[in-house]
């Protein structure tokens, strides 16, 4: 069954369609604009905050990939003890 389309969205998009490269133009400058302004919004880490937070992750990830080996390790036992 066909889905109903939006006029106010067909109207939006003629109009867009309509601009031409000009207007795609302006509208991208816009974009950067307001980009720009966003980012001023950002807070940064500190070189500090970003050192702890990897450092958190990589040993996460360490204890991590020790467990799953462990468990790895006894599954392939206890399969092999069950095959055998």
């Amino acid at each position: 069954m066909a889905k109903k389309k939006n006029k106010g969205a067909g109207a939006q998009q003629t109009k867009a369609e309509t601009q031409g490269f000009s207007g795609k133009l302006k509208e991208f400058s816009e974009f950067l604009e307001q980009s720009k302004v966003e980012m001023k919004k950002v807070v940064w880490p500190t070189q500090k905050e970003t050192i702890q937070t990897c450092t958190a992750v990589l040993v996460l990830v360490v204890v991590m990939s020790l467990f799953l080996g462990v468990v790895d390790m006894g599954l392939s036992k206890l399969v092999e003890t069950i095959l055998s």
